[in-house]
């Protein structure tokens, strides 16, 4: 590691507070196991939880639910699972990327890698998944198994959280 990211990292905030939103038309609190497999790892990692919602399948439905969380003050990153495949009523990566100010390319990139070469081999090229900001919010969409949930939170999101949030916040923090 250079020593520019050590120094981001050390200046890097340690607690986050973050929306949890689960896209399906079938899961409830009590069988969405991806969505609580985020929360826990938020937990477990000193994160705050801030909220958590299943919203349903829907392009509108999820755009607004991103858009309020991403609006509120005490929301500092906004994590969604579920609904980014190839199928028709798979929307979420849609709906996220039209709310993007800014893309982080690379989120998608190194999961599809870290999919292929650790987990499920060729198809991960089926798996989509993206982030970026929406205003001083960083925004995280993977998809809702609970196998690519714990990829993405352990060895992208979770590794990186407090140096994203430091980025955003170089100029001024959300807050102000």
């Amino acid at each position: 590691m250079s020593t520019s990211t050590e120094q981001h990292k050390r200046e890097a905030p340690r607690r986050i507070s973050c929306f949890v939103i689960t896209v399906s038309d079938t899961r409830t609190e009590e069988t969405d196991r991806s969505g609580g497999l985020i929360r826990q790892l938020l937990e477990e990692h000193g994160h705050a939880v801030a909220g958590y919602r299943i919203v349903p399948d829907d392009r509108a439905t999820i755009a607004a639910s991103v858009r309020e969380a991403a609006d509120d003050p005490a929301v500092e990153a906004v994590l969604i699972n579920g609904g980014t495949g190839i199928a028709a009523r798979d929307v979420t990566i849609e709906a996220v990327r039209g709310l993007l100010d800014k893309e982080m390319p690379g989120f998608g990139e190194l999961f599809r890698y870290l999919s292929f070469a650790e987990d499920i081999g060729p198809a991960a090229m089926l798996s989509r998944a993206v982030a970026g900001t929406v205003g001083r919010t960083a925004v995280f969409a993977m998809p809702g198994s609970t196998g690519a949930v714990k990829l993405a939170m352990t060895r992208l999101i979770l590794p990186e959280l407090g140096h994203v949030m430091r980025e955003i916040y170089k100029d001024a923090p959300k807050s102000m």
